[in-house]
């Protein structure tokens, strides 16, 4: 169950900030959950203390989203200067993944920026999404955003409009679901707009609890070369699983565009190490010789962030970690 007190967001932050110790590795994801509980409890000064701790540590794997929790964060409770300069920094240094740019363009969407949202979505889309290639998940929500501004704005619908409105896949369309006129619907008396509105807030909570069903990726688990063949010799009952490293790699692109063509959406790769898996199965009173095990330790690394989503663009890195691009390793294969 979610918590739904502030005492019980301070609670399951403490947890977390306990989990965090214990697992080290996962030290940056495990603190932005629990700065996240600390923000919904109310205690919003502790939560800037928690993302400064990370940005002050060597290694943090994503500060720009860090920087962009913590603007919005320190906008909420009057440190706007603060919270501007560093959504202009995060703008400057054009980070690559989506997140950062979207809660920088909601934070000033939620602080009736408009024109600056709507800015801070284009700006990310030119620089994330490539003419001619799949919308990855995690930048749909970039298109969608960028929608609902422009339809608070009331221009006019443009490429990316459309783009947004035929990757949204509820039954109730965004043009209906981003109408500055619900707000008059909510105040009416008239019984046809009131179900109207009630057809569309479903919709939208269909939408949501698709969402939160499923908050990190359906993701696969690789193995680097050196880690299997580690693997494999301490626990060669293993084998059955994994034929040889090429097979393995090809068997990931292969599971991984079937559920694409299956349409599950917010695919991802975690990456497994030794060390890590035999800590989880100590932690999980198993073997690691067990290959029931391997999906459940995928699932672990994912839910605390360690998933790089699939697919990558065709000219970026492929997720198998060659140094070749996607295209001219398994993004040409299979």
């Amino acid at each position: 169950m979610r918590p739904d007190t502030p005492a019980a967001h301070t609670t399951e932050a403490e947890r977390l900030l306990r989990t965090a110790a214990r697992y080290p590795e996962d030290h940056e994801p495990l603190l932005l959950q629990a700065a996240a509980h600390l923000e919904l409890a109310g205690d919003r000064v502790r939560a800037t203390t928690l993302y400064d701790e990370l940005l002050s540590a060597p290694g943090t794997e994503h500060p720009h989203l860090v920087k962009a929790l913590n603007a919005a964060n320190l906008w909420e409770y009057g440190h706007e200067a603060e919270a501007r300069a560093i959504i202009d920094g995060i703008r400057a240094a054009g980070p690559l993944e989506a997140r950062p740019w979207e809660i920088a363009a909601e934070t000033l969407e939620a602080h009736d920026e408009l024109e600056s949202a709507h800015d801070y979505f284009s700006t990310a889309l030119t620089l994330l999404i490539a003419p001619g290639e799949e919308v990855p998940y995690a930048t749909q929500s970039l298109l969608t955003g960028r929608h609902r501004v422009r339809r608070l704005m009331g221009v006019r619908h443009d490429a990316w409009d459309e783009l947004a409105d035929a990757l949204h896949t509820a039954a109730v369309p965004l043009d209906e679901l981003h109408d500055p006129k619900r707000l008059w619907a909510l105040g009416s008396s008239d019984p046809g707009e009131l179900r109207a509105e009630i057809t569309r807030l479903r919709a939208e909570l269909g939408t949501y609890r698709t969402a939160l069903s499923r908050p990190f990726p359906v993701a696969v688990l690789h193995w680097p070369e050196a880690e299997l063949n580690e693997l494999l010799t301490a626990y060669p009952g293993l084998g059955s699983e994994y034929d040889s490293h090429p097979d393995h790699l090809a068997r990931l692109e292969t599971a991984l565009r079937d559920l694409h063509a299956a349409g599950t959406p917010n695919l991802g790769i975690v990456t497994g190490t030794v060390p890590s898996y035999e800590a989880f199965a100590a932690s999980e009173a198993a073997s690691p010789a067990d290959p029931n095990l391997l999906p459940q330790y995928a699932t672990t690394l994912a839910a605390r962030g360690r998933a790089v989503p699939w697919p990558p663009a065709r000219s970026a890195a492929c997720w198998c970690g060659t140094g070749r691009s996607y295209r001219d390793c398994h993004g040409g294969v299979l």
